[in-house]
């Protein structure tokens, strides 16, 4: 049996970083606040990125650190200038994808694990051998491969290569997330960090000689959408991956909630343990996809791994997601005698409201808010505002960083 493999999750900030790891990552991915492909997300300062890796490695989780942008002429040298500051903080692997951009850091950091990103448009072992020779360590597999195609390559690279490949998330509608669109439509360059995702709005076609008649884009038998595919789900297949050759399964969304990456994480997490556990009695269990859906998501697609989508890969009704539950509080200290929880709030909720409460590596619990309490131990009917600080009794043992959640329309 192939070794399990990497299960790598999303870190857009700090509290990202620690939730992904504390809810069974084996590695996290981030960037810093320059030449990362997500500026939308927080990223990490450099005090933090030193924080974010030691604290990481505590709990034997690693680091890996975006520089996928296509650089221009004005990046190279304030590229330089911080690969500098930071080639002494001990991350694990770095995500590139501009030759120039690993020139550069195999020159300031010489002993440097290189990833090819996704946005290199690896799709054949021939590019991925030509990698190996510029010493890159890893491929993060295009998007458009299929299972077949991801054997192949692995018959015909180094065995000490490795391949990462997406398992969830945003399907980006361009050649391997290599998107223009943005960059044409409103001057935010998707190839710096700065994608606006235009690829998920909803458009109708205007004639030029007829201005203000919208008509929608419809679907015929034969297809019209190019845009708004389904977000990757690849939960009921880990058999599948595990005998490709796949050394590490990577989550998309860094822009994402803490209540998402939790979410997530923890579903892979138990699906992957116990296909590993006994692959031979590994029986998927449906409980885990609904654990997943209970965070934000639209409908699922398993993008190329079988075959090439086709329209039931597509959203055509809507753009918008699903967001059956809301993410409520999180747990920031518990008193086992009394049963009390303080509680960080996060969203709206009320005496009396049906929550469920879970944490890493345990099953949810379902409970009522009998007793609301605000920071002072007075009882209180409601908690609507931000980040408010609240004691509530819990019916069964919790720890730091268990999170609450609530169905929406409860």
């Amino acid at each position: 049996m192939r070794k399990k493999p990497e299960l790598l999750a999303p870190a857009g900030d700090m509290e990202k970083l620690r939730m992904a790891v504390l809810y069974g990552a084996d590695a996290v991915y981030f960037g810093g606040e320059m030449f990362s492909l997500r500026a939308g997300a927080g990223n990490l300062t450099i005090d933090e990125i030193r924080e974010g890796v030691e604290y990481a490695h505590s709990k034997n989780v690693k680091c890996h650190m975006t520089f996928n942008i296509f650089a221009h002429n004005e990046d190279i040298e304030p590229l330089r200038e911080y690969l500098g500051r930071i080639k002494d903080i001990p991350v694990d692997a770095f995500i590139v994808s501009d030759p120039g951009v690993i020139a550069l850091i195999q020159e300031v950091m010489p002993d440097a694990e290189l990833h090819l990103s996704t946005k290199a448009n690896m799709t054949n072992y021939a590019t991925a051998n030509f990698w190996y020779r510029q010493g890159v360590k890893r491929l993060v597999l295009a998007r458009e491969l299929t299972f077949d195609e991801i054997r192949e390559i692995r018959q015909n690279i180094p065995g000490d290569m490795e391949l990462e490949s997406f398992i969830h998330g945003a399907m980006c509608i361009s050649y391997s997330g290599r998107c223009l669109l943005s960059n044409f439509m409103i001057n935010r360059d998707a190839n710096r960090g700065q994608c606006a995702h235009p690829c998920r709005w909803k458009y109708k076609l205007v004639e030029e000689k007829r201005p203000g008649e919208y008509y929608p884009v419809e679907e015929d038998a034969r297809g019209t959408y190019i845009m708004n595919s389904k977000d990757l789900c690849m939960l009921e297949h880990i058999p599948e991956l595990a005998e490709a050759g796949i050394s590490s399964v990577k989550i998309e969304g860094r822009m994402k909630s803490v209540f998402y990456v939790a979410t997530i994480v923890s579903a892979y997490r138990r699906a992957i343990d116990a296909y590993y556990a006994d692959p031979e009695r590994y029986e998927y269990d449906p409980e885990w996809m609904s654990e997943l859906k209970k965070a934000s998501h639209r409908e699922f697609t398993t993008g190329f791994y079988f075959s090439k989508p086709t329209d039931e890969d597509q959203n055509y009704q809507t753009s918008d997601y699903t967001r059956d539950y809301s993410f409520i509080g999180m747990v920031k200290s518990y008193d086992p005698e009394t049963g009390m929880a303080v509680v960080e709030q996060r969203n709206k909720m009320v005496a009396g409201d049906e929550i469920e409460v879970f944490g890493p590596g345990t099953p949810f619990f379902t409970q009522k808010l009998d007793v609301l309490l605000n920071e002072e131990g007075e009882p209180i009917e409601s908690a609507p505002h931000p980040q408010q600080i609240l004691r509530i009794k819990m019916e069964h043992p919790v720890a730091e960083n268990f999170i609450l959640r609530k169905l929406k329309n409860r």
